[in-house]
């Protein structure tokens, strides 16, 4: 018998473990989060402040000097990572919307953090692409279209340095990962597929956290 030891969140609780953070009276984000809220439902893809708490500890914990995010949407991750990089550190920002990235320009250049990013607008696979030279990435994070994370993965692997680190973002679908037949929920489908590659894959180590919705941790060998 598996040992099961956990703890359900509730809402009150899920705010009480928010409101135990460093950084927590942060107006930055606070007004980029009332910004990202004006745009209605699409808001839900920005992500929670304790994934953005983790993500700034995580690359300040690696001392991470070049990191890559795809999907920046209104630049809540990239504000946290970049955040987080070790002094000369650079973060590669690579989204497909000028519009929404217009949010995250105006927030990068608030913070104090827009000498340490560079945006690239496009298909994330075509950037990849023409990123040459020796693999050197020391930190990744992916939170884009969900069927293409499979292909953002293979194409990511070989630029990360080894002991680099990948995060893939909402790897649980709000629960639906439990749900094998869902014919109408191509996203959910490629997520469990990868799920599954990432637990076998030879070439990494990988941990499947229950941050936010989920977040699936890998290193490369």
């Amino acid at each position: 018998m598996a040992l099961q030891k956990y703890i359900r969140l509730d809402d009150g609780l899920c705010s009480y473990v928010r409101e135990h953070r460093s950084g927590l009276a942060d107006p930055v984000w606070t007004a980029l989060r009332a910004e990202t809220m004006r745009l209605g439902p699409l808001a839900e893809m920005m992500i929670p402040e304790e994934e953005a708490a983790l993500l700034s500890f995580l690359v300040g914990a690696l001392r991470v000097r070049r990191a890559i995010e795809i999907g920046t949407f209104t630049g809540a991750s990239s504000l946290a990572i970049a955040r987080g990089l070790a002094e000369g550190g650079r973060l590669l920002c690579l989204d497909r919307s000028e519009e929404w990235t217009r949010i995250a320009r105006g927030f990068w250049e608030r913070a104090g953090v827009a000498d340490r990013i560079e945006l690239r607008i496009g298909p994330a696979l075509e950037s990849l692409k023409v990123i040459e030279g020796e693999p050197n990435f020391d930190f990744a994070f992916v939170d884009a279209d969900k069927t293409g994370y499979d292909a953002y993965y293979e194409a990511l692997l070989p630029r990360m340095r080894r002991g680099g680190v990948l995060l893939f973002d909402n790897m649980l679908r709000e629960g639906r990962v439990l749900e094998s037949d869902r014919p109408d929920d191509p996203d959910t489908r490629a997520i469990r597929s990868l799920n599954d590659k990432l637990r076998e894959d030879p070439r990494i180590e990988g941990l499947l956290l229950p941050v936010a919705d989920g977040i699936y941790l890998c290193r490369k060998r």
